[in-house]
């Protein structure tokens, strides 16, 4: 995620803090030493924030070490203002493996949550609740409360929220995972519009959380779409035919001259008819920005240059490309390159096959 600070590796997944973050925690300081004065009550709020999101931290290593034995990675996780997000490479399609995936995060909170009520119970340390505020009362029964709240707020059926993917889970075992998510997103939306008139009126913060919610309930929705029309699909029934190469002794005048004669962007470096690299765009602009337009195309281009074949599964191929994070990749058959496979035209591909299908409906 853009503007994160990495802080450390746990479990060998990269944990980062997002920039906000920090400008959340100062801006607690100043809050507290503001309403009381004092240096010592500044540092136990943000003392106490501090420990609240490593109680989130652990909620997301939940969720990443389930995937994990599911055979799904974790990229990262990172640390934000509203919580935090484990970004797994994709999440498991079997209902009940997400089942898991989603109610695992929320059970370290029952976890911690139990710890810390036999600590009291057995310390006799237990006090009333309306006694607690954030920087005053046992620091203990303080993390109590909240991972119960953590518990409770998590487990509303807010899909994308924990509590919206078990929805999803439950209903994908009768209803498919289409359809599940699909009543799944909507109620999310529902849930998310009803956060943002509360946050109006009650807590501004519930608005940034709508906001969230709502546009993870629409994205994860369109993606599961894409999914299901990509059923059945091999990469050449997606892939562009008509595309450009470069050779190894090329410069990037040359590569130049390319991009701009057509709309295609990447373009596959060639040696002995095999794909040796990716010329990218955006690595073309930066040597061009750095005065290096006479350079070889072997010098900016990436050499970490994965490819697909052309038999291969459509849905599989795209997979592929998120988690690698890579617009384009060449199609090969037969040890030579056939085609291109982009993103963009993915998307053409499965507009026509919509609208085919909607011409077709009209007509029966």
């Amino acid at each position: 995620m853009k503007w994160s600070i990495k802080v450390g590796r746990l479990f060998g997944i990269d944990v980062f803090i997002h920039f906000t973050f920090l400008l959340l925690l100062g801006f607690l300081a100043y809050v507290y030493w503001r309403n009381t004065q004092r240096i010592e009550a500044a540092i136990a709020g943000v003392g106490f924030f501090l420990v609240l999101f490593g109680c989130v931290l652990l909620h997301e290593l939940g969720h990443a070490l389930m995937a994990s034995r599911f055979g799904v990675r974790t990229h990262d996780i990172t640390l934000l203002p509203i919580g935090g997000v484990a970004r797994l490479e994709k999440m498991p399609e079997k209902p009940m493996q997400e089942f898991w995936v989603a109610v695992a995060g929320p059970a370290v909170n029952v976890a911690i949550a139990a710890v810390l009520f036999a600590w009291l119970w057995l310390a006799q340390a237990l006090e009333p609740v309306h006694q607690l505020t954030v920087i005053e009362g046992s620091l203990i029964e303080r993390l109590l409360v909240v991972n119960i709240f953590l518990v409770l707020f998590n487990m509303l059926p807010a899909f994308p929220m924990d509590g919206g993917r078990v929805l999803r889970a439950l209903l994908a075992m009768r209803l498919g995972r289409r359809r599940a998510t699909a009543i799944a997103a909507n109620i999310g939306q529902a849930m998310a519009i009803l956060f943002g008139i509360l946050g109006f009126f009650y807590n501004p913060f519930l608005v940034f959380i709508a906001i969230f919610v709502f546009l993870g309930a629409q994205a994860e929705a369109s993606a599961v779409e894409m999914q299901s029309a990509l059923d059945g699909l091999r990469v050449r029934d997606g892939m562009m035919t008509r595309f450009r190469t470069l050779s190894t002794q090329d410069t990037l005048d040359t590569a130049v001259a390319e991009l701009l004669a057509g709309s295609q962007q990447d373009f596959p470096v060639i040696e002995n008819g095999l794909p040796v690299g990716m010329l990218r765009r955006n690595d073309l602009v930066k040597a061009l920005s750095e005065g290096r337009r006479h350079a070889h195309v072997t010098e900016v281009m990436c050499r970490q240059c994965a490819t697909v074949d052309e038999a291969a599964f459509l849905k599989r191929a795209v997979e592929s490309m998120h988690s690698l994070q890579c617009a384009t990749l060449p199609v090969i058959s037969g040890g030579r390159i056939v085609g291109l496979l982009t993103l963009e035209n993915v998307s053409e591909k499965l507009m026509i096959n919509a609208a085919l299908e909607t011409a077709g409906t009209a007509g029966r």
